[in-house]
């Protein structure tokens, strides 16, 4: 048996002997798309590349990229654990051209890959072209030398890939397995393709044309690769199964379930069993990424995923806790491939046991609203299907739950009123919904990213500097120029100015222009890495076009640094005396205080507060020097001592919180925590 683990390193090594640059996954929260809830693809990392946003550095890349599907419209959840490819969390192998190679030598690797290092037969495989590409089907039937009847044409959208209404798009070309007459379904693009006989394992995206409103296409100058295979998909075939989760790493999770539940895998235990371990790897890889169960946003999905598999703890009947016993099985079969894994495993732990707390009293309640809802029912009787939707909403009873509970009693619920109950809040959500919430989707911002290119930030090395402004906005609108008295905010090419992020402050200051001057009054970061100053004019006209000099508050800089120093000593100070368990969960850093979150079971004693003072205070007076290294992330980690600033997620760690911060640089600061950085 071909292990996954192994397979993935199969994957990439034959791309990197063929000259493309293995990258890291990039984190499950995206750094470059703000419209994104999470990265859902291997290419998201890399749209700024597509899009001619930023300029490669290397013309080829390969990734395996951790993606999840459970938010917005990319969900599976409802569906995880009882098919036989649905997930919430799941591996994306891709091999990427920048406008590099294109078609014969994407269809070539391909297909070497998967009938030569795979040892797949080729007549187990089928091949789909969009239905006008007979330049595809051509190369097909050159490099694999098929017949016609293993290529068909499919006329649909799914053979033709778009990165949205306008931009980069192209036809594709994906790859099916056939499991055998064994298993009910048929090929692509007949009736009955919904099956599960042939299988979709990769699809390769030829990004050829640009597309631009009004419909007009033209031909891209260097047209790109695009492509992504399921790993799980791939594991099942290599490994003989049709079901991905009998594959080794599911099988070994499932293991530890069933040990840890004492409930073996089998009868509705078994879909419990694969529900749990499904979601211990996308609740596992959310809070290494910096995600925390919330009640909206990222951190309301994350909650419903790690419920969702409490629920099914509940339904084993295991008596205590059980996700957090769960977590080192998972760091042994994927902490090697993915070192956030075990950097942030007693994070991932403490706060899976947490929530499952919270919840195991939060499910009594339900518990108590089911038995009142129905207390003057009778066999024949419904539930309403609001009080249905309720105790799905409210306390994390799904549909099935709620029936199975009353079914003994012979009462029915009302299944449409549940439905149009659940209908409602998806489409208040879907209206209410303006991307991850980092900068918002704003198309005005995004037009300017992709128009400008990301802001030059300066401030590392000097606090003043001249740069032209770009751009000029007020209430909402792009202005060609503002006076006296008027608040716009301000885009520039480069800044000294740190926008507001991770929970610091923006730099304060001032700028001067042409005939006037202005007070820059806070800084904040849009889609990602667009600096925008909020100005207030004081005197003269400023311009689009016209240049501006920019003068950071050094002594508002300077107590913000240090306060922000402050937050990694306590932070530290925090994990000595109370323990290790003690994560930072969010904090506020200005010129003029502190606020600082974190997760402990319970109240901070006067006399741990007091010792958490003391070993602040004394480093504080040590007074040590302090230096700042701008480094890549595994050598800070080696190090030992890091601080960590990711772009959107903003990830802030002491220096002993071992947790991965995936961006291409980080501060690293040493001399013994003392002294201010950004």
């Amino acid at each position: 048996m071909t292990a996954l683990r192994d397979i993935r390193k199969q994957f990439l090594g034959f791309f990197e002997t063929n000259d493309h640059r293995i990258e890291k996954s990039s984190p499950l929260v995206p750094d470059n798309d703000p419209t994104l809830l999470f990265t859902n693809a291997g290419m998201v990392q890399f749209k700024n590349l597509f899009t001619g946003a930023e300029t490669p550095k290397f013309p080829r890349a390969v990734t395996s990229q951790k993606c999840v599907r459970a938010g917005g419209k990319h969900s599976d959840l409802d569906n995880v654990g009882y098919t036989a490819r649905h997930h919430t969390f799941f591996e994306m192998l891709g091999n990427f051209s920048f406008g590099d190679y294109f078609k014969d030598d994407a269809i070539k690797y391909a297909w070497d890959l998967l009938t030569k290092d795979f040892g797949l037969s080729k007549d187990k495989l089928l091949i789909t072209v969009y239905h006008t590409d007979d330049e595809a089907r051509a190369i097909w039937k050159k490099v694999a030398g098929v017949s016609d009847s293993q290529i068909i044409s499919i006329a649909t959208s799914d053979n033709f890939w778009a990165m949205g209404d306008t931009g980069p798009c192209g036809p594709c070309s994906e790859i099916f397995y056939d499991h055998g007459d064994k298993i009910p379904g048929g090929p692509p693009g007949s009736p009955d393709e919904d099956g599960d006989r042939f299988i979709e394992i990769w699809n390769l995206v030829f990004m050829q044309y640009e597309k631009f409103s009004g419909g007009k296409q033209t031909e891209l100058p260097k047209p790109s690769i695009d492509t992504g295979m399921g790993l799980e998909r791939v594991a099942a075939i290599l490994q003989g199964v049709h079901n991905n989760y009998d594959i080794d790493l599911f099988k070994n999770l499932i293991a530890a379930s069933v040990e840890e539940s004492n409930v073996k895998a089998q009868g509705e235990a078994m879909f419990s069993h694969r529900v749990i371990a499904d979601h211990l790897r996308a609740a596992s890889f959310l809070i290494a990424d910096g995600v925390s169960p919330s009640k909206e946003g990222r951190g309301y999905v994350l909650r419903r995923i790690m419920r969702r598999a409490m629920r099914h703890a509940h339904i084993l009947g295991t008596p205590e806790p059980l996700m957090h016993r769960l977590v080192p099985a998972l760091v042994t079969e994927m902490g090697d491939a993915f070192g956030e894994l075990k950097r942030a495993q007693e994070n991932i732990e403490t706060t899976m046991l947490e929530e499952e707390e919270r919840f195991r009293k939060t499910l009594g309640r339900g518990t108590a609203l089911l038995d009142s809802a129905t207390a003057n029912l009778k066999d024949g009787d419904t539930l309403s299907g609001n009080v249905a939707f309720k105790l799905y909403d409210t306390y994390g009873f799904p549909l099935d739950l709620t029936q199975d509970a009353l079914r003994s009693k012979g009462i029915d619920v009302d299944v449409d009123g549940y439905e149009a109950a659940m209908k409602i809040q998806k489409d208040t959500a879907r209206a209410h919904w303006s991307g991850s919430g980092d900068a918002g989707a704003d198309a005005l911002w995004l037009g300017l990213r992709e128009q400008f290119g990301p802001t030059e930030f300066t401030g590392y090395e000097r606090l003043t500097g001249e740069s032209q402004i770009l751009a000029i906005i007020k209430e909402g609108q792009l202005v060609s120029e503002a006076g006296p008295d008027e608040a716009v905010q301000l885009l520039t090419k480069s800044t000294p100015f740190y926008a507001e992020s991770g929970g610091q402050a923006g730099d304060k200051g001032s700028a001067v222009f042409e005939d006037g001057q202005a007070v820059i009054t806070d800084v904040k970061k849009f889609v990602g890495d667009l600096h925008v100053h909020m100005v207030t004019l004081a005197r003269g006209h400023i311009k689009q076009g016209g240049n501006v000099r920019l003068h950071v508050d050094p002594s508002n800089r300077r107590t913000t640094m240090s306060n922000h120093s402050a937050t990694h000593l306590v932070h530290e100070a925090l994990r000595r005396v109370l323990g290790t368990h003690v994560t930072q969960k969010g904090q506020m850093v200005d010129g003029e205080r502190i606020r600082f979150d974190f997760s402990h079971g319970k109240g901070v004693t006067a006399e741990e507060l007091s010792q958490i003072e003391t070993q602040v205070n004394q480093v504080i007076l040590d007074n040590s020097e302090a230096t700042t290294k701008l480094m890549a992330p595994d050598a800070a980690i080696e190090a030992g001592r890091w601080h960590c600033s990711a772009k959107n997620t903003a990830m802030k760690f002491a220096f002993s919180l071992l947790a991965m911060c995936q961006t291409e640089k980080i501060i690293l600061i040493r001399s013994n925590y003392a002294g201010g950085h950004m």
